[in-house]
């Protein structure tokens, strides 16, 4: 239920129209209780503030804060667009989640309902002394609030959708869902790193990505009815129906006696990848952004060796996950789960950019450097992978490289030497 409900709060988080439009219920229920100061005696103790003056402020504020609001919206789908022109469309649901835009649009909106709410109501009497004297510390706190964050907005917004922001935005994002798939411990499931097609498969016909499983409500399922769940998937794979995303078995043999639809409610589907609990679409969307950067049209080597910089921080994320994870009780007995392969990781990370990047002599050199670096500090497996992506990074730059000294001086920096 958890998950569900964080899954479910994250996609509101990424919608623009939803904090806005908690700011606006907050902003009018403001307006309003302001007359509730009417049924206290704060009126022996407070000065007579005239309505002119009142109407003044909340004039100003209303007319102010639709030109802000409508300035606000361009300059956010300007950096939106920014974003998906010099990076890559994937990153656009992280530039929209951002929390200084959506917080600074929040309450320039806010502001303009509140102060329509409350001259509406003042107009027609609903406010004696004491509502008139906090309706007006209200507004004077809401000047406050706008001016703060209009500032706190206008150095934010020059950085939004910037290509450094984005990248760091994906960096964060899936070191973010690296932690969390290793504090879920594999969902809280019993992990499995054979592929095993045992059981009685289900297909669904559905086609998209995997967003979100509900394994609590499988093992639910899974006691109700006396059988084992194997899952056939994770978050971020691809469904297809001829694909089974999962396989049951029973207990002693006994034959399947229910409705296997039941089990597709537990998962959430749709046409495109989340960052949530998905390290390897944050490596996938990186290794977009190099590729990007080292077309012929864009050559801009620097790009790309920034994401390398990124990898190197992330796979030393996952390598100190992985080695602080202990093997812990699992919480739902009933469901297993495949394991993220961490061959699947380099090949995200690696393989784009040593394709496209197979003629530059500094790209080459700092992802055998980084190459390098993963490998003093990995397992045994990671070292294995790593000088494998070496060899074949060096290969494909071997047979790309101009001049025959910089074949040397890159094989003199790497694994193999």
């Amino acid at each position: 239920m958890k998950g569900k409900l964080t899954f479910i709060l994250n996609r509101l988080r990424e919608q623009l129209w939803f904090r806005p439009v908690l700011f606006c219920l907050f902003s009018v229920a403001g307006a309003l209780v302001a007359h509730l100061s009417d049924n206290t005696e704060l009126y022996k103790y407070v000065p007579k503030i005239k309505t002119e003056s009142i109407q003044e402020l909340l004039s100003t504020l209303s007319a102010s804060m639709l030109v802000i609001s409508i300035f606000a919206v361009g300059s956010m789908i300007s950096a939106y667009n920014a974003a998906s022109n010099t990076a890559t469309p994937r990153s656009f649901k992280l530039v929209v989640a951002d929390d200084s835009s959506q917080n600074a649009l929040s309450v320039f909106i806010g502001s303009f309902i509140f102060s329509v709410v409350a001259t509406v109501a003042m107009k027609n009497g609903y406010y004696g002394k004491s509502g008139h004297f906090t309706l007006f510390a209200l507004t004077v706190g809401m000047f406050t609030i706008v001016i703060f964050t209009f500032l706190n907005w206008v150095s934010k917004i020059s950085s939004l959708g910037r290509l450094a922001t984005t990248i760091q935005k994906i960096e964060d994002a899936a070191a973010k869902s690296i932690r969390v798939i290793h504090s879920n411990h594999y969902l809280g499931s019993i992990p499995y790193d054979k592929q095993d097609t045992t059981g009685v498969p289900l297909y669904i016909e559905t086609i998209g990505h995997i967003l979100q499983i509900n394994t609590s409500k499988l093992q639910q399922i899974a006691e109700e009815k006396h059988i084992y769940i194997r899952l056939n998937c994770l978050q971020g794979n691809f469904i297809t129906p001829n694909k089974p995303i999962l396989y049951i078995t029973t207990e002693g043999g006994v034959a399947v006696d229910f409705e296997m639809k039941v089990l597709e409610e537990a998962f959430t589907l749709g046409p495109v990848r989340l960052f949530d609990e998905d390290p390897r679409f944050g490596f996938i969307t990186l290794s977009e952004i190099a590729s990007r950067a080292l077309s012929p049209a864009v050559n801009d080597p620097g790009t790309a060796i920034a994401i390398l910089e990124s990898h190197l921080r992330l796979f030393a994320e996952w390598i100190k996950n992985e080695s602080e994870t202990k093997a812990v009780e699992p919480l739902f007995s009933r469901i297993k789960v495949p394991v993220i392969h961490v061959e699947d990781l380099f090949e995200d990370a690696f393989r784009p950019i040593a394709r496209d990047g197979a003629g530059n002599i500094e790209v080459q050199l700092r992802l055998q450097k980084v190459l390098q670096s993963i490998y003093s500090m990995g397992d045994e497996r990671c070292k294995e992978l790593a000088k494998k992506h070496s060899i074949l990074a060096y290969k494909r730059a071997e047979g790309a490289l101009p001049i025959k000294e910089e074949s040397e001086m890159l094989k003199s920096v790497s694994i193999l030497n």
